[in-house]
């Protein structure tokens, strides 16, 4: 086909040939997070370093900064006298000593609770009964968290992450949008922030510094109103009255022997079905998703997959990218990545930052020691 063409024009024409391949095999999330800001792939850390160190506390975020994370993830609710606090869970049990300090009030919402009372609550020695090999003696008495107090965390070293806020059960906090509106703006976050200095984590200086997640719809609406420069991901999950399962099989009905197992057989009603979510998303302003993931090990954290690569391939064809949820392992790294994942949800960023190749210089004992645990 090139015979009797000049060679330098032979030349030029291989090039090209090899420039387009190599353009063509480009992953399709990189220039969609380059267009919005996001650094890619993204380590999001999960509750902050929440593998090491007790979830949406300050030892946790203040490790996930300083191994070098992207982003500080929180669960963002809010107390019956309208402070935002940073907390996973719609009841205090299981990571506080609630139960002795309120016995009558145990299994009350958070938003039955006031800030003060929130902060005579243990929420550090949890973790050191349920992590023995990972206790530490100073996790005692570690405390729940603001939002402020969390963002206090993300400007308070050399490394400058971003914050990855999710508004957790929004249905159960009117005007929550709002609320964290106001308070993003008045620590200056919707605006640009001073770099980091060179060698360091940069996303607060990121057009992507803050994203906001949920998997609630009223509330993407709602955050999109009152921040529609802010990037947001729709969060996703089948069944429960969200994406339509293909079967209303229960773990009971299933027969399965765990959760883990139950979830890894629950499959979306259809591609239309899983299609339509992704138009939602995108025509409501989010420029990703945030779907769940079946890990090789199974786990608590093992869910349904919705990281197929078919779905990844129709999140990416309609410009949103994937943050999957939540990964901790390198085996499963390697396999999500390699379906087209642009990042992950992580409880050990320390592991994810190395699976990237930007490992820490230190590793999490050494970074908590230093940090005072």
């Amino acid at each position: 086909m090139l015979k009797g063409l000049p060679r330098k024009i032979i030349a030029l024409t291989v090039l090209a040939s090899l420039l387009g391949t190599a353009v063509a095999a480009e992953h399709p999330g990189k220039a969609l997070a380059a267009k919005a800001g996001i650094p890619w792939p993204a380590v999001i850390g999960h509750r902050g370093e929440a593998y090491d160190a007790p979830e949406e506390t300050v030892a946790s975020y203040t490790a996930a900064r300083e191994l070098g994370v992207d982003y500080l993830e929180m669960d963002i609710q809010r107390t019956r006298d309208g402070s935002l606090i940073a907390f996973h869970d719609n009841t205090l049990t299981r990571t506080t000593n609630v139960a002795e300090l309120f016995p009558t009030r145990a299994k009350d919402p958070i938003s039955t609770f006031t800030l003060a009372e929130l902060k005579t609550l243990d929420a550090g020695s949890w973790f050191n009964r349920a992590f023995p090999d990972r206790a530490r003696a100073r996790f005692a008495g570690l405390k729940i968290l603001t939002l402020d107090e969390v963002i206090d965390v993300a400007e308070g070293g050399a490394n400058k992450p971003g914050l990855y806020v999710e508004t957790k059960v929004p249905s159960q906090f009117p005007g929550i949008e709002a609320d964290v509106h106001k308070t993003l703006e008045r620590r200056g976050w919707l605006t640009d922030r001073p770099a980091a200095e060179p060698g360091h984590v940069n996303v607060a200086h990121m057009p992507g510094r803050v994203i906001l997640q949920t998997f609630e719809k009223p509330s993407l609406v709602l955050l999109q109103k009152e921040m529609p420069q802010v990037p947001k991901i729709l969060l996703l999950w089948i069944g429960d009255g969200y994406m339509e399962a293909s079967t209303d099989a229960t773990l009971k009905s299933s027969g399965a022997k765990d959760e883990a197992a139950f979830y890894a057989g629950v499959k979306v009603k259809s591609k239309a079905e899983f299609a339509a979510w992704m138009d939602w998303a995108k025509a409501n302003g989010a420029i990703g998703v945030g779907p769940a993931a079946t890990l090789t090990g199974g786990g608590e954290q093992s869910y349904m997959d919705m990281m197929q690569p078919w779905m990844n391939k129709m999140a990416h064809d309609r410009g949103l990218l994937i943050h999957g949820y939540t990964v901790d392992e390198p085996v499963d790294f390697k396999a999500l990545t390699d379906r087209g994942a642009d990042g992950f949800f992580t409880n050990r960023g320390a592991q994810l930052l190395k699976f990237y190749g930007r490992p820490s210089k230190e590793t999490v004992n050494q970074v908590l020691t230093r940090i005072g645990y």
